[in-house]
């Protein structure tokens, strides 16, 4: 199971109802779900959260079509963390505004908006992330989708810290600009 592809793991447990297909798949993501947790909540309430997530995961997994299950899960756990903290805040009787909450930079791509799907999304980001200057392509796949910190992102590529921030920021801008262009086309 180690080695199959997300969409085999995600046939056998909808065709078998298996939860170790789900297990198996949800056990290469736990790590990203972490730390989608750990962006809303401490340390013990990011693993309750992680645990939670599998259980949400159990019935929805099988009620969706899922072309790109990293991207998809990455969705239904920031979406349970926002639910969670609304929980949170009506049971406390207090408001939460947005500023108490740090925000993921690429957390816009995500929505469905205008009737474009996250699939879409994902696609025209893919197809602008290629239109990117090699630099700006790594340093941004590197920090944003495979959550690497600056540091890392240096390390990796060699590049100077300075340089990775400036990769990062006007990669980010530049992505920005071409998936404007794609849904106005």
């Amino acid at each position: 199971m180690q080695n199959a592809a997300d969409a085999d793991l995600i046939r056998e447990y909808k065709a078998s109802g298996k939860l170790d297909y789900l297990a198996a798949l949800y056990q290469r993501y736990m790590n990203l779900v972490y730390g989608v947790c750990l962006r809303y909540f401490d340390e013990a309430a990011s693993k309750d959260a992680v645990m939670q997530i599998f259980e949400e995961l159990i019935p929805k997994l099988k009620q969706h079509e899922v072309q790109n299950f990293k991207s998809w899960l990455h969705v239904l756990a920031r979406n349970h963390c926002l639910m969670k903290l609304r929980s949170l805040k009506t049971k406390e009787g207090r408001q939460v505004s947005i500023e108490d909450r740090p925000l993921m930079e690429n957390e816009e791509i995500a929505h469905h908006e205008n009737g474009i799907s996250l699939e879409d999304n994902l696609q025209a980001m893919e197809k602008c992330l290629e239109t990117l200057p090699e630099e700006q392509q790594k340093s941004v796949n590197l920090f944003y989708l495979q959550e690497k910190s600056y540091r890392e992102v240096a390390a990796l590529t060699g590049y100077e810290m300075n340089k990775v921030k400036s990769y990062i920021q006007n990669g980010k801008r530049n992505l920005k600009i071409c998936m404007e262009q794609q849904q106005h086309a």
